[in-house]
């Protein structure tokens, strides 16, 4: 099958397209004939030697694909070859066939194009596990959502809007990216070149009440501010630490405010736990696909031979919402 491999690690010089061996599904798996997936911040990490699938996954980039059922494994029921799916899978998904849970796939509503239903399952879950699921966004509450723009972002400040419509959301942002995430719904969003220190900011928004939920991806840097900003049992939800590992931490500020620090992975956790998170992810949002109130956010669809480009438009930061690469063609 045709798939993207690595020639070692490093920059985009170290990715090729060619053949490699095709799948065979396990008795709780099935095979899916790829037709798209998605760039995911984590490819990257991955291609640079960083970021290693979990063991038993595919050595493959590809944390997401939507696609057709191609074979079943021995033990799976309620599918059936033909249906169209997408799935979170461990590895694989830079490829013509990809192996996934049966537990992890969600049916692609009617209403949605292979292409968007490749940017659904890493971006959104993820937003949706830790706004929802560990963050407990409540309706009428205030979240800050970090990296405006980006997959995850742009992901989070949708579903926000359509399951708690009545929430506050503080968006930091590169000044390229502001307006459009203006128009995406946000209600502050902070150039992060100009104010780095958003406490003053968030305290002035919130009437210095603070907010009830931070999603960061940065990490060191901004643990301060995040904590600053933070109000009365506030959570903060760390996802990436693209800044740094380590910085000082008010302890007594902490405790007095009874805020929590909770870190986050999606994919290195159990198969049955994936299994949880996807099945509430498909009662909750999954509607909200179908029937169009959220529409995933593509800023473009190269094909799997144009990896390299794809690979160098997130590494540049020149996407906005999310980069699909096209499989198959029908």
């Amino acid at each position: 099958m045709k798939a993207v491999q690595l020639e070692g690690f490093g920059g985009v010089d170290v990715l090729r397209v060619g053949e490699a061996e095709k799948p065979a599904p396990k008795d709780d798996q099935v095979l899916i004939r790829v037709m798209a997936t998605s760039i995911n911040r984590p490819d990257l990490v991955q291609r640079e030697g960083k970021y290693p699938p979990p063991p038993g996954d595919s050595e493959i980039l590809g944390l997401e694909v939507a696609g057709v059922i191609a074979e079943l494994g021995k033990s799976v029921s309620g599918w059936k070859v033909g249906d169209k799916v997408m799935t979170l899978v461990g590895g694989g998904g830079y490829a013509e066939y990809a192996v996934a849970y049966a537990s992890h796939l969600m049916p692609i509503p009617e209403s949605m194009s292979f292409a968007e239903a490749a940017c659904v399952c890493e971006s959104y879950i993820t937003a949706f596990l830790n706004v929802f699921m560990i963050g407990d966004l409540q309706d009428g509450q205030t979240a800050i959502l970090h990296g405006g723009g980006g997959g995850v972002n742009t992901a989070a400040i949708q579903l926000a809007k359509a399951l708690t419509p009545n929430a506050k959301l503080i968006v930091t942002a590169h000044p390229n990216k502001i307006e459009r995430v203006k128009q995406l719904g946000a209600d502050l969003v902070i150039d992060y070149t100009q104010t780095p220190d958003f406490t003053d900011v968030v305290k002035e928004f919130t009437a210095k009440k603070g907010v009830d939920l931070v999603l960061d991806h940065v990490g060191a840097k901004y643990l301060a501010p995040n904590m600053n900003s933070l109000g009365y049992k506030g959570k903060l939800v760390i996802i990436g630490v693209i800044s740094g590992i380590k910085a000082e931490l008010n302890l007594a500020l902490m405790m007095v405010k009874r805020q929590q620090i909770i870190g986050s992975v999606l994919r290195s956790r159990p198969v049955p736990e994936k299994g949880e998170i996807v099945a509430e992810f498909t009662r909750r949002a999954l509607p909200k696909f179908a029937d169009r109130t959220i529409v995933p956010i593509i800023e473009k669809v190269f094909t799997i031979d144009e990896v390299v480009e794809a690979h160098r438009m997130m590494e540049e930061d020149r996407h906005f919402g999310k980069i699909v690469l096209q499989i198959a063609d029908k």
